[in-house]
This record gives C-alpha cells, structure tokens and sequence, in this order.
C-alpha cells in the first residue's frame, strides 16, 4: 500500500491520491510511504520517483544493516525497529530530499502509523517538513527501545530474586534466553547508535545540521541505551558466575559428604573383610566374645573418626 500526503504552499494537506496523479513539483513539500508494497508498488520507486537502482535494491533485499548513503538528488537511509514480543528487527528505509521523505517497510511501521495520524490531526503545519517527519519517526522507534529493554530488566531482578524458588537449571535457561535477548538489542541499538554519529558528523546534510539539537537528543538515547544494554549483560555474567559458584559449591559440599562417609566405613570394611575369609586356622574364629569385640572397636573407631572430621570441620 502507498500512502500519499502532499502539503501545498499555502499549508493544506492532500492525502488519498493516486501517486501516479500526484504533480510533485507544486507542492511544498511531500510524504510518500510504502507499507508492506506489492511488487508493482515498489516499481514506482524507478518509475515514478527515479530513485537509484542501488537504493531500491537496498530496500528489497533486506536485512541491510543500518548504514547513510548520499545520491544526487536525495540521501537515503537504512534503520531498524524492534518487534516487543520477538525481538525480530525490522527495516525501515527513508528518501530524504529537499522537499520530500519517502518511507519504504515491508513489516507495517507502528511507529510510521503513529506519525502519519498525528500528522493528519495537526492544523497549523508551521515547524513540520521532511526533517521533521523523519526526526518524529526515527525518536518514535528509539524511545520504543527502552520499554523492551524495561522489561528485560524486570525479568532479570526475578532470575536473580528467584521468588518462585525455580530451580537452577530452569533459572540458568531463561537467563540465556535474556542474554540473548540482550544480544539482539545490542546488534540493533549499536549501529544505529553509530549511523546518528555519522549523521551528525556530516557536512552534507545541511538539513539535519540545522536541527542538530533534536537528532543530537536521539544520539543520546541511543548512547543511552547502548549504556543500558552492556550494563545488563555484565548483571547477567555475574547472575551466571554466581549460580555456577553456588551449583559447583553445592557440588562440593555432596562430594565432601560422601568422602567423609567412605572413609568412615572404609577401616570398617577393612576388618569385615578380613574375618569374612574362609581360611580354617583363624583363631580369632574360636573366642568366645570376639564378635561383640570386634564390633566395640568397629563403633569405637567410627566415633573417633567422627569426632576427628568434626574437629577438623569436614562436617561443615
């Protein structure tokens, strides 16, 4: 689908028009957004708009990563939003030309929606233009950054509250799923992050130079963001280091316990063994208490192997 929103020189706002009947030279300035574009939708970018071959083969083989080039007529521009529930990234393409923005997504842009209806609703257009559009849209898709990254959060304080007393090898498989979650909002956030540092560092976008201060506001979230996002990966490295401390210590301490036993009941065996052979001259066979004699010693050297771990603190 292609939406068409042109704005005349004396600010009134057509929309529902064919953009093949659309006189873009009359006007003051114009939008152009392709949602989810048929095949023959996205011809019309040749066609009709006569953008390069190489943008529009851009915008078709996605996922490009993040990234500003520079065409004679226009700059055009790869970004990426996030999907809350998947963490699937989406591309969003922009035209940006003197008097015109040209949004291009396969995947519908709730951030683009947004925009386009309170665009609609605006009636003094004073302040509003092409920059301003791509500004509102690209501050839209950043600050729907944080409350993902919110979320992550939250679930990372309950790994590491554990209140539902999980256990831990449930507790270690969703801290993997959040730090992979992690991972994939910092392969979104860096190169964008990067992208507005290369916008702000340029000299041949006069039109972001001159409203430095609010594309600047944006670097700042992304930067941020970015902050956010490795300060909770390290949270999570250390959540890690100490559930394998916490399991290798458990570990330890079930190890130390049947040790303890085994040398307890080793001397014991030693002595079992020796009078359960079946030699015929063994005269220890023959006493009369020697039974009740050899299991006094046997529980006299329990105890005092006992008492000896206890003192040494074997026991804990």
């Amino acid at each position: 689908m292609i939406q068409v929103m042109a704005i005349t020189e004396d600010n009134q706002k057509l929309t529902d028009i064919p953009i093949k009947e659309v006189d873009f030279s009359k006007h003051q300035w114009w939008w152009l957004d392709f949602s989810e574009p048929t095949e023959e939708e996205v011809k019309e970018l040749d066609v009709t708009l006569n953008f390069h071959p190489l943008a529009i083969e851009d915008c078709i083989h996605s996922l490009q990563r993040p990234k500003l080039d520079y065409y004679d007529n226009f700059s055009f521009y790869v970004t990426h939003s996030l999907n809350a529930e998947t963490f699937e990234q989406r591309e969003i393409d922009f035209f940006l030309g003197d008097n015109f923005v040209v949004t291009f997504h396969k995947i519908k842009s709730k951030e683009i929606s947004q925009v386009w209806e309170r665009l609609l609703k605006v009636e003094n257009l004073e302040g509003w233009d092409e920059y301003r559009v791509f500004y509102e849209i690209l501050d839209k898709v950043v600050d729907n950054f944080f409350p993902i990254l919110y979320s992550l959060e939250d679930a990372i304080n309950e790994v590491e509250e554990n209140p539902d007393e999980k256990p831990m090898d449930v507790l270690l498989d969703n801290l993997f799923d959040l730090r992979h979650d992690l991972l994939r909002m910092r392969h979104t956030i860096n190169p964008i992050r990067d992208l507005f540092y290369r916008m702000l560092s340029s000299h041949h976008l006069e039109g972001i130079r001159e409203r430095r201060e609010y594309f600047a506001d944006i670097y700042d979230h992304l930067i941020k963001l970015s902050e956010m996002v490795a300060s909770n990966r390290e949270v999570t490295n250390d959540i890690r280091d100490n559930f394998i401390s916490l399991n290798s210590y458990q570990q330890n301490k079930v190890i130390q316990v049947l040790t303890v036993i085994t040398s307890i009941f080793a001397p014991l065996t030693f002595i079992a063994g020796i009078y359960g052979m079946n030699f015929v001259n063994m005269p220890e066979l023959e006493t009369e208490n020697g039974y009740f004699v050899v299991l006094i010693i046997m529980a006299l050297m329990t105890a005092a192997m006992i008492f000896w771990f206890k003192r040494k603190g074997w026991f804990g």
